[in-house]
């Protein structure tokens, strides 16, 4: 499977492309403003299919079925060296992305800089998207107004960043594109893919080469040498492995405009592209929230985590450090001290198995990949619905569901419909005010039948009424707030 498909909104100014990306990401991601202007770096979401069936479980978490939105900001004169750089990153997106949507605000005459970018997106030879915004609008214009622009009518798409309307014609013909060639690829492909994630200078490189047993990235004590996503593919007990070295990730506030904006932004598409992500974390400096970021979006994506402690060799000779005032300290060394602070930094992650690895020494190379297999066969472990009910009365035994404003939800049964993140759904009566406690609980108990070691798990809760709400809902996402026609004769 290819990385992620990056899908770069483009435009001038004041165009809506921070609204639409919000709209596409059904959350409040980039600043909209009615001053022009207001986007002035990259922003980016991941977007899935679940708009187009977000009652269907198994779709809802199909990463095949995503892509990356990049909102850049919008193009202006070049008075200054601040604009000239922006043209620049409308320049990467154009290089980076796989889909381009140029934006226009169709309430407007185009000009002849929306000319110059629709003629810069055609010379990518990408395919290209004409999205007229604020279509809502009574002021705006025919499709005869934009016929000059050279996009055929079919690939010209009337949406409302405000209303929804048009959002679900304009997704599924992105996810027909990013599709094409996607999942061809997929079945060719049967390589464990593992991504090495982490801050910049926390020894991704070194670890690279380490494993590739050759010198194939470039290793530096200066941060952000590496620049795009490096590989290599291996065989370990008859399994092939690709191996993928990431840029490193700072904090969005110190990323440098143009490169490292879209190492960054491959960086997350990598994330999505493997299958398991081993976060590196620093042992001679393990304190970090940009740590426990990383470690969320890589739960977030459905993938497996292995935590490794890089450098491990510098804390042989090192002095045990007592981070929590422990009054007893002997016979426990500095690596014993870390792995506590590390079960209380990253608490979340009950399941996420550690290791320390060191580039100079080599040491647990190839107990890594033994970690990763372990990992990914939890991955693919699928639990019987007879054992699942077993565990689900267990639970209700010991300890009855409980719910909001004093409800009691009933769970009749559940089932484990996918794997790759595992995937269980539980049904009954009034799931939706089940205290999320008691989603904490069942976890731990289906996790005590099997770890699952590496893997997050996923739930949906599924009550006798829900359906028909979530149709609903689907069809708001789809056509927005239109209403829907009576079809009932009078």
């Amino acid at each position: 499977m290819k990385n992620l498909p990056i899908v770069a909104l483009i435009g001038q100014t004041n165009a809506g492309k921070s609204s639409l990306l919000n709209r596409f990401a059904r959350k409040n991601i980039a600043i909209v403003a009615r001053e022009e202007g207001t986007t002035r770096d990259n922003v980016f979401a991941r977007v899935d299919n679940s708009l187009e069936s977000s009652y269907d479980l198994r779709q809802k978490q199909n990463v095949r079925d995503a892509f990356l939105m990049v909102d850049t900001a919008g193009l202006k004169d070049p008075s200054d060296d601040f604009e000239a750089s922006i043209q620049d990153q409308i320049a990467d997106a154009i290089d980076s992305a796989e889909v381009i949507l140029v934006t226009l605000d169709s309430t407007k005459y185009f000009d002849h800089r929306d000319r110059q970018i629709t003629k810069d997106a055609l010379k990518s030879k990408k395919p290209v998207f004409l999205v007229l915004n604020k279509s809502d609008l009574k002021e705006s214009l025919p499709l005869t107004e934009f016929r000059a622009l050279g996009l055929a009518p079919e690939n010209t798409f009337y949406v409302s960043a405000t209303t929804g309307n048009g959002i679900g014609e304009l997704k599924r013909a992105i996810l027909s594109t990013v599709r094409t060639g996607h999942l061809d690829q997929s079945r060719q492909d049967p390589a464990l893919k593992i991504a090495l994630i982490g801050r910049p200078n926390v020894g991704k490189s070194s670890l690279f080469n380490t494993l590739a047993q050759k010198q194939q990235a470039v290793v530096s004590s200066r941060q952000g040498t590496t620049r795009d996503v490096n590989r290599v593919t291996i065989k370990f007990k008859g399994r092939e492995i690709e191996i993928l070295d990431t840029a490193g990730l700072r904090k969005p506030g110190k990323r440098e405009v143009g490169i490292e904006k879209f190492s960054a932004i491959r960086t997350l598409a990598a994330i999505e592209e493997a299958d398991i992500c081993a976060l590196l974390v620093d042992s001679t400096e393990p304190h970090s929230k940009l740590d426990q970021s990383l470690a969320g979006q890589i739960t977030e994506a459905g993938k497996g985590i292995i935590m490794v402690v890089t450098k491990s060799d510098l804390l042989e000779n090192s002095e045990p450090t007592n981070y929590f005032g422990e009054e007893n300290i002997k016979n426990r060394t500095a690596a014993d001290f870390l792995l506590d602070q590390l079960e209380r930094d990253f608490d979340f992650l009950p399941y996420a198995p550690v290791i320390f690895t060191s580039s100079e020494t080599g040491k647990n190379a190839t107990k890594l990949f033994d970690l990763a297999l372990e990992v990914d066969e939890a991955r693919h472990h699928e639990i019987s619905t007879k054992d699942l009910n077993k565990i689900l009365n267990q639970a209700l035994a010991e300890h009855p569901a409980a719910g909001l404003k004093n409800t009691h939800p009933k769970p009749k049964y559940i089932v484990q419909t996918d794997t790759c993140p595992p995937w269980f759904v539980v049904h009954g009566h009034d799931l939706q005010l089940l205290h999320w406690s008691y989603k904490r609980f069942l976890e731990r108990k289906i996790r005590e039948f099997y770890p699952f070691l590496g893997t997050p798990i996923y739930f949906s809760f599924r009550s006798d009424n829900s359906e028909r709400q979530s149709r609903k809902d689907a069809y708001t996402e789809l056509h927005g707030n239109k209403p829907r026609k009576n079809t009932k004769k009078r």
